[in-house]
């Protein structure tokens, strides 16, 4: 019978990848350490250098953000106007 596989938390997971990245211990001193397999600290040490740059990307996400009271206010402009227009194309008629 199988036992659970276990899940690592990504926060675990930037810790072992930082460690391995320091090169003070070999994967195998790290495996043993973290009681992780030294093929999974390759693999996050892989997918850390991979997304790292990712980090430095704040300036883009923050201008996609868009703010929802201006939405909300831009909303109930429009409403606004379009009630507006709805009585004033009724007394046209």
């Amino acid at each position: 019978m199988k036992g659970k596989r276990r899940k690592f938390s990504s926060a675990f997971k930037a810790k072992v990848a930082l460690e391995a990245l320091k090169e003070k211990e070999t994967l195998a001193e790290l495996a043993q350490r973290f009681e992780v397999h030294a093929v999974m600290i390759s693999k996050w040490k892989q997918e850390f250098l991979e997304k790292s740059a990712h980090v430095f990307d704040k300036e883009a996400d923050q201008e996609e953000q868009v703010d929802p009271d201006r939405l909300y206010a831009k909303i109930g402009q429009l409403e606004l106007e379009n009630d507006f227009l709805k009585k004033s194309l009724k007394k046209l008629h």
